[in-house]
């Protein structure tokens, strides 16, 4: 039996018992939650969320790139979001590699180097900070005065806002 099967096999035994509107694609509660992809954040039991109160966004290391940008742009512009909280991570994977190393490793294994930014970190306080700020200063997004920063202590649960 494979992962997916197991996914599948649990969703079929939850049936419909997942609290929450469905009725809208608008978030009720007006907020983007942007972080990383990192299993041991659950976003829903971190934040008490029901479905249908947020949006939740997911990326390697919970940074804000082009194309979170264009994701909070379509959730502000057509869905009705009015705030922005990210959160990042202590122990996270990005900041274990380096931009020029994954590159090299990647063209390395497949003779392309990546057009992207890998986005690696060392202080994920800082990591947090520009990601705030590239909220703040884009022209693509009409509600930027309500972004908050935040890293999730993955060992203790505790979330503690940056400054």
């Amino acid at each position: 039996m494979t992962s997916i099967d197991v996914l599948l096999k649990r969703n079929q035994e939850l049936g419909e018992v997942t609290p929450g509107d469905r009725s809208s694609p608008k978030p009720s509660l007006q907020v983007a939650i942007l972080t990383c992809m990192d299993a041991r954040i659950r976003v829903f039991e971190l934040f008490g969320l029901l479905q249908g109160e947020s949006h939740v966004l997911r990326n390697a290391g919970g940074v804000v790139t082009d194309d979170m940008i264009r994701s909070l742009a379509l959730s502000q512009r057509k869905l009705g979001t009015r705030e922005v909280l990210i959160v990042q991570h202590t122990e996270c994977g990005l900041s274990m590699v380096t931009e020029d190393d994954f590159k090299d490793e990647l063209e390395s294994d497949t003779g392309l180097r990546p057009t992207w930014s890998v986005e690696a970190f060392r202080n994920v306080e800082n990591s947090v900070r520009t990601s705030v700020e590239r909220v703040r200063r884009s022209a693509y997004l009409p509600h930027t005065e309500n972004v908050r920063g935040f890293v999730y202590d993955v060992k203790t649960g505790k979330l503690t806002e940056v400054e």
